[in-house]
């Protein structure tokens, strides 16, 4: 696969995106890295993203898994172009019991119009780390954003 970025800035392109994701200050996820083909989101453990048992919400690990992805895939797309999820399929693995969560976002395959990623979000317990969840998407490459900021 050709992980060689189309935007020379794609780090900072990623970077500027997450800041505006209210939904991911919300939460108290933290962008943890950026390379082309693949990014990490940690998310540290909070009582209020808990289900009735006390483990982590599967909306809270899915939305991080989910926003790995996507950014994942915008480090390899043009200057000017946008990501937007078109699919994706989650398995919860176990769990999801810890003191920090990590999803890792990686490309599996690039295309003009649509890019394929893998998500893995672990968890980070008493036990060492263990995998909760991983996720395949599909992300769709758009340009004409209605007004939606790069």
């Amino acid at each position: 696969m050709d992980v060689h970025p189309k935007d020379p800035d794609y780090e900072g392109r990623v970077r500027r995106s997450f800041a505006r994701q209210a939904f991911m200050a919300t939460i108290g996820a933290t962008l943890e890295s950026v390379a082309p083909g693949e990014v990490v989101i940690g998310l540290p453990f909070d009582p209020s993203l808990t289900q009735q048992h006390g483990f982590l919400h599967a909306g809270a690990t899915t939305s991080i898994a989910d926003s790995a992805c996507g950014y994942a895939a915008l480090t390899l797309m043009p200057p000017g172009a946008a990501v937007l999820a078109v699919e994706f399929k989650i398995n919860l693995l176990a769990t999801a019991g810890g003191t920090r969560f990590r999803a890792t976002g990686r490309v599996v395959r690039a295309g003009r119009t649509l890019t394929v990623c893998r998500g893995e979000v672990t968890a980070d317990g008493p036990d060492g780390e263990k995998t909760v969840a991983v996720m395949q998407s599909t992300m769709i490459a758009v340009t004409d954003r209605g007004g939606m900021a790069d």
